[in-house]
């Protein structure tokens, strides 16, 4: 089935190691297709992976290997709701592990320069809980950290 909106992704000619990781790593995520160029382009050759047809946690996704000139940015990142410290724990560490870089408040950067927000639920309910008090300490826990720590967080809801 062909999506209405699918987010484009550009790798330098990596976009099918990225996709198989991806896929591997991510709940509700795979390599759909592989597609090869039909003739020479800026970036590649005739016979080269051109685009990568791939889902990451049901979201729809192209690699098009373009090239270097458009680098990933923090502007856009997946963001990945865990439920429990043993899956955010998981999820942190093999992007890390696999040649990415930590970040500050569960933000990380995958070996192909893109940004992914680790974020426990129980830290998004926390800072827009309903009790100003409350979400304010929640917020100051996460703004000292770097992987979330959701014992931390659930301390600082209890205020303790």
């Amino acid at each position: 089935m062909t999506h209405k909106n699918t987010l484009c992704l550009w790798y330098n000619g990596t976009a099918e190691e990225a996709a198989n990781f991806y896929a591997k790593t991510f709940p509700d995520s795979r390599v759909n297709a592989i597609h090869r160029a039909p003739g020479d382009y800026p970036a590649g050759k005739q016979g080269d992976v051109l685009t990568v047809d791939f889902t990451v946690m049901g979201i729809p996704c192209i690699g098009l290997n373009g090239g270097p000139a458009f680098p990933h940015t923090e502007a856009f990142s997946f963001q990945v709701a865990t439920d429990d410290q043993a899956e955010t724990d998981r999820l942190w560490q093999a992007i890390i592990d696999n040649g990415g870089q930590p970040s500050a408040c569960g933000w990380c950067k995958d070996k192909w320069g893109l940004s992914w927000q680790i974020t426990p639920r129980v830290l998004s309910a926390a800072v827009t809980h309903s009790d100003p008090a409350t979400a304010k300490r929640a917020f100051e826990a996460m703004m000292s950290m770097t992987k979330i720590d959701i014992a931390t967080i659930e301390a600082a809801i209890a205020n303790r």
